[in-house]
């Protein structure tokens, strides 16, 4: 994966595989699985330089923020190699309380009103919950 500067601290690839994994060094169990909420978001900005550094800090503070989050158990933010203008955010949280709790956070609606005259495309979060495999 190549460097982008502008994106120190955030770029990362994360795989997720399997209905049992190891988040921060916790086992999650079948009972916190069940109840917890994934959910996965694409921001893509327009490309322009001057959009593209306030809106990579913009992201870094938003994970930042939002990692100190009552009931997170994930959050990771990952950009689109080749693409420094796309953006995908997975976050595990404890349950859709903590969730809705999350959206609710200032710092979420602050980051999503001033990242809305950057994006190049509509905003896309999807919800998801676990299903346990036999």
């Amino acid at each position: 994966m190549r460097h982008i500067p502008t994106a120190v601290g955030l770029i990362g690839l994360v795989w997720l595989a399997g209905t049992s994994q190891e988040l921060h060094g916790q086992q999650t169990t079948s009972r916190q699985g069940a109840k917890a909420l994934y959910a996965v978001t694409h921001v893509d900005f327009a490309a322009t330089s001057a959009n593209l550094v306030e809106a990579t800090r913009l992201v870094r503070e938003f994970g930042i923020d939002s990692q100190k989050d009552a009931g997170v158990i994930r959050f990771e933010i990952m950009m689109m190699e080749g693409h420094p203008n796309h953006f995908a955010i997975y976050e595990v949280w404890q349950s859709r309380e903590a969730f809705d709790a999350h959206l609710a956070a200032p710092h979420t609606k602050q980051f999503r009103e001033k990242i809305q005259p950057m994006l190049g495309s509509p905003f896309r979060e999807r919800l998801h919950t676990l299903q346990q495999l036999p």
